[in-house]
C-alpha cells in the first residue's frame, strides 16, 4: 500500500497540472530525449520571455490530468521523455518558440508530440501552420511602429514651419 504523504502529493501534482491545463489558452507536449543542459536552459530562457510555462511531466500525472480536462485524446502520445508548455496569454508562443526548437534541434533530439489551443487538439499540420504565425508581441510592436512613423513626421513638419515662421519674424 502506498504512502499517504506520497499519495496525498501525487494528488497535489495532478489537480495542480490539471488547474495548469484548464487555464491555458493552448499548450504542447514535448519529446525533449537528446537535450543538453545547456540547450535546455537556452529552451527554458527563451520560453519565460514569452510568458510560457513550461516543465518536465511524468506521463501517469499529466495523463490523469489531460483525462480530467477534457484532452484524453492526447492520451497516446504520452510515452518516452515529455515536457508540457503552456501559455494563457499568448496562445501562439509555445506552438511557435517549441516548433522553432525542434527544428533547430532535430526531430531525433526534440520533437512536438501533440497540443492543444481552447480545448482543442490539433493536428500536425494545424500545428506547423500556427508555428509560422508572428506572436502577439511582435504583432504590437509592428503597430506601435506604424502609428509612431506617422507622428514622428507630423513632427518634423511642425519643427520645420516653427523654424521658418522665427525666421521670418526675426527678419
Amino acid at each position: 500500500m502506498p504512502n499517504a504523504k506520497v499519495l496525498e502529493s501525487k494528488k497535489a501534482i495532478v489537480a495542480a497540472l490539471e488547474e495548469q491545463l484548464k487555464g491555458a489558452a493552448s499548450g504542447v507536449l514535448v519529446d525533449y530525449s537528446g537535450i543538453t543542459v545547456e540547450q535546455d536552459t537556452e529552451l527554458r530562457t527563451e520560453l519565460r520571455k514569452n510568458e510560457v510555462s513550461y516543465g518536465v511531466v511524468k506521463n501517469t500525472m499529466v495523463r490523469r490530468a489531460l483525462d480530467e480536462s477534457g484532452l484524453s485524446e492526447l492520451d497516446d502520445v504520452l510515452h518516452g521523455n515529455t515536457s508540457l508548455a503552456t501559455a494563457t496569454e499568448d496562445p501562439i508562443a509555445p506552438i511557435r518558440v517549441l516548433a522553432d526548437y525542434a527544428k533547430k534541434m532535430g526531430d531525433e533530439k526534440f520533437h512536438i508530440k501533440a497540443a492543444f489551443m481552447e480545448g482543442k487538439v490539433l493536428s500536425q499540420a494545424e500545428i506547423a501552420q500556427l508555428a509560422t504565425l508572428t506572436s502577439k508581441k511582435d504583432l504590437y510592436a509592428q503597430l506601435v511602429g506604424v502609428l509612431v512613423a506617422p507622428v514622428a513626421n507630423l513632427a518634423a513638419v511642425v519643427n520645420a514651419i516653427a523654424e521658418k515662421d522665427s525666421e521670418a519674424a526675426a527678419e
